[in-house]
């Protein structure tokens, strides 16, 4: 549910690749490594796209749920070049049980520094032990077959919390060139693994962080989600979760910036941030720093949101976020459509170089959105970036599935924008559209994929992927595109 800023390995010392815009904080990796490309699994110089379906039945067993990655091609994203992992795959630790969720949260990084993308993926809904609703993470090992196999990163204090693995987030939080994992739970308390992770289960070390969020319960964390907001070469932080007004009574949605230094995440140094459940991270003014884009997609239930949803965008310095801010929502000048209740517009967000111009565009999704009287079909909009910023004047664009070109037609509680991903899947060099319905045919959801023309998103050589189509059971609602890793 969430759009990361995530570590990618290249075959480099650590450094910061500003790729239009994008800041990645990279981690070096062997001098024989295949492409060494960000969320490439099989190393074959294509970006993948890693879908969850954490709702899908396995065995039998509802709810116990899969990851499907979708293989990058020079054609782009096909039914037939995939995997589908689930807890039942050979090599994964575990077995697939009823409301694990396997595949729920996900995040890329070359966790074992061999040039292939390795994907840590929770099971948030795990019983371990016969701790119910313990959770656990996996990191599941690319090659250049793709994923394949797993390895358990184990739970240091299953006692404490419940839901290991709810939220995860990769980078390089120290600056040593190797990719870190942070891991939530429902406890407040954040576990930091140091890169250095095996196959063999051993990792770089651990330590904890704990923001200024309210933990117990389910109130941990929701989100994680991390980029160079200073420009210090270290990846920063920002935490998303829940925290109680002074009365006590009511929670409220809150995002804290945690920044990363020398010695990993430094809490003291923690910055609240304006309210919202979904960022983004990247350098939309072309300053050097990145900007943190936060959705927030609720009318009214939280201080600060507006009707139909919105998105804020928090500009990065030397001392982490500045005061600066920009809203966009869709009453902004040159943004297609109009605000309206439960739109939900901000749900999901993707940062990436659609035409090739150096500079960050916008993928916002509004899976609430009404069109034509056909309640939350759902659409995604495409603003576009400039040396500026941020331009929705300049030739913002809407889909929904009833757009020409685009497969499908719009339904009722499609929820088209569930997710959305700008990531260059046909190695053009040029970041594509992929969308996810999480609602799509009472639940089953679906994927659509759209290519960059060099200009803006096309429609010529659209896919949309069915989970029948790839390999994933539709009985309950396996809710295949609800979310996709970053």
């Amino acid at each position: 549910m969430h759009k990361r800023f995530r570590t990618a390995a290249l075959a480099t010392a650590t450094a910061t690749a500003l790729t239009g815009g994008l800041l990645t904080v990279t981690a070096g990796v062997a001098a024989a490594a295949p492409s060494g490309l960000h969320g490439d699994f099989n190393g074959d110089g294509y970006r993948d796209v890693a879908v969850s379906a954490a709702g899908a039945s396995v065995g039998g067993r509802s709810q116990a749920g899969q990851l499907i990655v979708q293989y990058g091609s020079a054609t782009g994203l096909s039914a037939a070049k995939r995997t589908v992992i689930s807890q039942n795959s050979t090599g994964v630790p575990g077995t697939a049980e009823a409301g694990d969720y396997f595949g729920a949260d996900t995040a890329y990084g070359d966790f074992n520094a061999d040039g292939y993308a390795d994907i840590a993926t929770g099971a948030a809904g795990e019983d371990v032990n016969g701790d119910t609703d313990g959770g656990t993470v996996v990191i599941l090992w690319g090659s250049a077959a793709g994923l394949s196999g797993g390895t358990t990163v184990p739970d240091p204090t299953p006692t404490q919390h419940d839901r290991f693995g709810r939220g995860l987030e990769a980078a390089d939080f120290n600056g040593d060139g190797k990719a870190d994992l942070a891991i939530g739970s429902s406890s407040a308390t954040l576990q930091i693994y140091r890169g250095g992770f095996a196959k063999s289960g051993t990792t770089g070390g651990r330590y904890t962080v704990t923001p200024a969020i309210l933990g117990g319960g389910d109130t941990g964390p929701l989100n994680l989600t991390s980029g160079d907001v200073n420009g210090d070469l270290t990846a920063d932080l920002v935490v998303d979760g829940y925290e109680a007004e002074p009365s006590g009574e009511n929670h409220w949605n809150a995002n804290y910036y945690v920044p990363g230094s020398a010695s990993g995440l430094d809490a003291s140094g923690a910055v609240k941030l304006p309210a919202g459940i979904i960022t983004a991270i990247g350098d939309t003014d072309s300053d050097g720093y990145g900007d943190i884009v936060i959705g927030m997609s609720w009318d009214s239930e939280v201080p600060g949101s507006s009707t139909g949803g919105k998105v804020n965008v928090v500009h990065g310095s030397a001392s982490g976020p500045s005061g600066e801010q920009t809203t966009i929502t869709q009453n902004t000048e040159g943004v297609p459509g109009s605000s309206e209740t439960e739109d939900s517009f901000g749900n999901e967000l993707s940062l990436g170089d659609i035409n090739g111009d150096g500079h960050l565009d916008l993928a916002i999704g509004a899976y609430g959105e009404s069109l034509d009287g056909i309640a939350y079909t759902g659409a995604v909009t495409v603003v576009y970036g400039s040396a500026a910023g941020l331009d929705p004047s300049a030739g913002s664009q809407f889909f929904s599935q009833d757009t020409a070109g685009v497969p499908g037609s719009n339904e009722a509680e499609d929820l088209f924008g569930s997710d959305v991903q700008l990531a260059d899947v046909n190695g053009d060099g040029k970041a594509d559209l992929t969308v996810g319905a999480g609602g799509e045919n009472g639940g089953n959801g679906s994927v659509t994929g759209l290519l960059s023309d060099g200009t803006g998103i096309g429609t010529t050589g659209a896919v949309s992927l069915s989970p029948s189509a790839v390999g994933v059971s539709t009985a309950g609602s396996p809710g295949y595109g609800w979310n996709f890793a970053n």
